[in-house]
């Protein structure tokens, strides 16, 4: 049952997040402005998950390898199937941007 949440949530087999970002992964933090400014990793851009529809403009390329972050998981779980479900082909859960940050 675990399995079935984590991958509901986008946290499926293993990911080696280091070799995305190396081979060019675009990391979209979709916490909001302030806890984004309070803290990212770098090189990420920050679209806040209630924005993100709007906001598809900003990631023009649906084939781009992207991976969300947010503060624990939850709303970058959405923000994948928000783009996944608007054609992006390549997109993966990171979770929480503290640990993400650790992984890459």
């Amino acid at each position: 049952m675990f399995d079935k949440i984590k991958k509901l949530l986008g946290f499926g087999a293993s990911v080696n997040f280091a070799d995305l970002v190396k081979q060019g992964a675009l990391i979209v933090d979709v916490r909001s402005k302030g806890e984004f400014s309070s803290g990212h990793i770098k090189g990420s851009i920050n679209i806040s998950v209630d924005t993100l529809s709007s906001n598809l403009n900003k990631l023009k390329d649906k084939n781009k390898t992207i991976i969300t972050c947010c503060a624990s998981g939850m709303r970058s779980a959405s923000a994948k199937s928000i783009l996944k479900s608007n054609g992006y082909t390549s997109v993966y859960n990171g979770g929480g941007w503290s640990s993400l940050k650790n992984k890459i």
